[in-house]
């Protein structure tokens, strides 16, 4: 393997070691039901959208998929919700990008925020929208519904997206200043070589 194949190698696998942590964690925290409506994929996938596209979509659309087959609950729902969480995912991802191009930090402060506005946007398309759709019932019947669910879920991503969100962006940073070394170091011994 040359150089350059071996400095890739090192930070795609790194990069995945960090993306199967993140999965891993997330499948956890559900597992635990720490909160009613328990659950970390939102504030898991905040620190992935900060990097880019395809972890913004692929991180919680895996996430959700890997929970439904591990509960053995695979249907229409989790190709809806892996689809809406992709989709938030991809946006957050747009919007950290422009942020990041006016100077501007995404930390915890922008995960918290992220965080409720994910979950709004997420409840209202899986919650009135879809099951008004699916399930025969009134747009108004399943708004009401979904009020107290989203409150739930509102509290345990806000929790979440305080705690996890923040550890997992600085882990991901430490892989990234890895991998800066690791292009650093090959790239010096690249210049000697030549």
């Amino acid at each position: 393997m040359n150089r350059r194949g071996a400095q890739l190698g090192i930070a795609s696998i790194a990069r995945l070691a960090v993306f199967g942590l993140g999965l891993g964690i997330s499948t956890a925290l559900r597992w635990a039901r720490f909160f009613p409506n328990n659950d970390p994929i939102m504030a898991v996938t905040l620190p992935y959208a900060k990097r880019g596209r395809v972890t913004a979509a692929a991180f919680p659309a895996l996430a959700m998929v890997l929970f439904d087959l591990l509960s053995r609950r695979v249907g229409i729902w989790t190709l809806v919700t892996a689809g809406t969480y992709g989709l938030i995912g991809l946006g957050f991802s747009s919007l950290y990008s422009k942020r990041a191009a006016h100077g501007r930090v995404v930390g915890r402060g922008t995960f918290f925020l992220s965080g409720i506005a994910g979950v709004l946007v997420f409840d209202f398309i899986t919650g009135p929208v879809m099951s008004s759709a699916l399930f025969q019932m009134s747009f108004a019947q399943a708004f009401v519904g979904q009020v107290p669910f989203t409150i739930k879920h509102l509290v345990s991503v806000s929790l979440y997206a305080v705690v996890v969100s923040p550890l997992l962006d600085w882990a991901l940073g430490r892989v990234e200043r890895v991998e800066g070394a690791i292009r650093s170091r090959f790239a010096a011994e690249a210049s000697r070589g030549a």
